[in-house]
């Protein structure tokens, strides 16, 4: 970790980044962490962090604020392949989002949509009902439950609207692999991302479907696109097109099964939100992204200690 994070910024930066973390594990103030710190000899040896080392509170939040955001998010994504295992071949993606509610009392005062014009949070609509903020989209490896990737949107946002940019964003970072099955909810419910999956970025995308899901029709949209037919190698494109298509609707017809292994996101989004992810006194995309980086990446540490199972997850999130 000291290595990825010298080629951000400097070393004293890792005291930093192991209060705010420990902060967010407990659910507890920042200024309380230092205090702890500095009054403990023991919980200094056990952080490994010299009494000469700690930090005041007001720099922290100075170093958070300051750190260049796309510096900060590669920081994170770099430490979390660094502490945990390398994904598995035959592994599967999980990507599904969550709603990051900002501290807006709109019961006090009621809040119209014109009201957040120029503002990064707005209305958006989750399983729990309506809440001001942003959405945090999260990929997860599975079974492992490795985070490889996290995106924030506003929360106006609709799932099957941002598909092609996280695939995307997964193919730019080479997280994705060619015949991947990505598993994802309803919410991003379109016929075009069955066919945009296969055709541009060669997946087998099993997107649960709504009630007046045709397979018939989608059977009759996917074809070969023109783009194969400037391959090289025609023959073997074509028949990769067809394995992914019959995969998928082999899949399609059993995604009900699919089911207890999508849920498995939803545990982690609890453990994630146990650790303050819940009314953030947070108004910006740019703070709001750096507490998620952070939040993500202490997910990470919790499945790399072992935490994976959904009884397990479930307990370490009510606790």
């Amino acid at each position: 970790m000291k290595r990825i994070v010298a080629r951000y910024t400097k070393l004293k930066a890792i005291p930093v980044l192991k209060i705010a973390i420990t902060s967010m594990f407990f659910s507890i103030r920042i200024s309380h962490v230092i205090r702890e710190i500095r009054q403990r000899k023991e919980l200094r040896e056990f952080m490994e962090i010299r009494e000469e080392d700690v930090p005041e509170e007001s720099h922290i939040y100075a170093f958070l604020s300051k750190f260049s955001l796309n510096g900060f998010v590669n920081m994170i994504l770099r430490t979390l392949n660094a502490i945990t295992k390398r994904r598995a071949r035959n592994s599967k993606l999980i990507v599904d989002c969550t709603d990051v509610s900002v501290d807006v009392n709109w019961f006090r005062r009621r809040v119209k949509q014109k009201d957040l014009q120029g503002k990064d949070y707005k209305w958006g609509y989750s399983a729990k009902g309506k809440f001001i903020g942003m959405k945090l989209t999260l990929v997860l490896e599975y079974p492992s439950l490795k985070p490889l990737l996290f995106l924030l949107h506003p929360a106006n946002r609709h799932e099957a609207r941002i598909f092609r940019e996280v695939m995307e964003e997964l193919r730019r970072r080479r997280i994705i692999r060619r015949e991947d099955t990505v598993i994802m909810d309803k919410g991003f419910y379109a016929y075009r991302n069955h066919l945009v999956g296969i055709n541009e970025y060669r997946i087998v995308p099993l997107i649960f479907p709504r009630s007046n899901f045709d397979i018939e029709r989608l059977d009759g949209l996917l074809s070969y696109p023109l783009s194969i037919f400037d391959s090289k190698n025609l023959k073997k494109e074509m028949k990769l097109f067809k394995s992914l298509k019959a995969k998928l609707m082999n899949l399609l017809q059993r995604w009900e099964s699919f089911k207890s292994v999508r849920s498995v996101i939803e545990d982690v989004f609890k453990l994630a939100k146990s650790f303050s992810l819940r009314k953030l006194h947070r108004y910006t995309m740019r703070s709001v992204y750096k507490f998620a980086a952070l939040n993500v990446l202490l997910i990470g540490i919790v499945v790399a200690f072992g935490f994976r199972e959904k009884k397990v997850l479930q307990k370490l999130a009510e606790g």
